[in-house]
């Protein structure tokens, strides 16, 4: 019966995949009415008040020839589901060409083994969506597609806060028009539009216009770069998978995979992962660090590694602290 299905994915993966190659495939969710899909004024959505934090978004991103990096950005995105459970999607590049699959809900409803057939490629970016700036529909879900120029996908944990000068700045400078009313697709414009020879330049040129927080990975058809802010407010970890490199949120992502963590991607840096290996630099200078305390708290995964620590490790610790600081005659506490 295993073969069997297996054989039956095989036949319709293959005409799928050939139809979708190159494409950004906008399937939105059917629990979601057509009449609730409102265009709104990115503006407006950027500058919209919200209740509570809503930075936890999850991203991944492999360079990994020979490798099934769609089934490998689903298991990372699966291990990362702690992050953000609006939506989910992948993006893969093969010969050149960029498909991404997306759509609101949870990675086990977004993706089902004939989707994963037929994303095919090299390297691949992942992402699962708590949101921030902009709406939770559809138009808002990652990777974020773009060709304004230089064909890329873009996957953001973060948020922005000069989002809306960044948005006025290139409707005056490119007259660019956004599909989404989110902050990622700001930056997506950013680099698919830069004249900027490569990605990596384009990363560079791009970084000191953006302020806030941002832990992005970014994929062309040559590279998946990854960069983060200066204040490392948002985590990013560079993995080893055997001959080829990885990057995500967290390094449980790794783990699933068996990839073997090497380091966080430092404040300020960005890693170019390609057919050449493993490129660093410093793209911005470091800034007062503003890691978020809420990751270790709240926001990530108890057998995670942040700072060099277990996060579990940290929070049994503060509980310790806690204890000494306003002891309570009981045996267990839970907040």
């Amino acid at each position: 019966m295993a073969l069997a299905w297996r054989t039956h994915v095989a036949r319709v993966a293959a005409p799928l995949a050939a139809s979708l190659r190159g494409q950004v495939v906008a399937c939105p969710s059917p629990s979601i009415p057509h009449g609730e899909r409102r265009s709104h004024s990115l503006t407006e959505n950027l500058l919209e008040a919200r209740d509570g934090p809503r930075d936890e978004c999850g991203v991944f991103g492999v360079y990994a020839p020979g490798h099934d990096v769609a089934r490998l950005a689903y298991f990372a995105l699966y291990a990362l589901q702690h992050r953000g459970q609006e939506s989910a999607g992948i993006a893969t590049c093969e010969g050149g060409h960029i498909t991404t699959l997306r759509d609101l809900g949870l990675v086990s409803q977004v993706f089902d083994e004939q989707k994963l057939s037929a994303l095919q490629g090299e390297a691949g970016i992942g992402h699962v969506r708590y949101s921030t700036t902009g709406g939770a529909g559809w138009e808002n879900t990652q990777p974020v597609w773009r060709d304004d120029g230089r064909e890329v996908a873009l996957a953001h944990n973060g948020n922005l806060t000069n989002a809306v000068e960044l948005f006025e700045d290139l409707q005056e400078e490119r007259a660019l028009k956004f599909r989404g009313t989110s902050d990622s697709e700001i930056i997506a414009a950013l680099l698919s539009s830069s004249s900027e020879k490569t990605i990596e330049d384009a990363v560079v040129e791009a970084m000191p216009r953006l302020e806030g927080a941002y832990s992005t990975v970014v994929m062309t058809k040559h590279a998946v770069v990854a960069f983060r802010d200066p204040h490392g407010v948002r985590p990013l970890s560079l993995g080893k998978l055997a001959d080829s490199f990885v990057v995500a949120s967290e390094s449980c992502a790794f783990d699933i995979i068996g990839a073997k963590l090497l380091r966080e991607v430092n404040p300020g840096e960005m890693v170019s992962l390609s057919a050449k290996g493993l490129e660093v630099r410093q793209a911005v200078k470091p800034k007062r660090p503003a890691f978020c305390v809420f990751e270790q708290i709240y926001f990530s995964r108890p057998d995670s590694r942040l700072e060099g620590r277990v996060v579990q490790q940290v929070r049994g610790r503060m509980g310790e602290i806690l204890w000494r600081e306003a002891p309570v005659d009981a045996d267990l506490v839970i907040a």
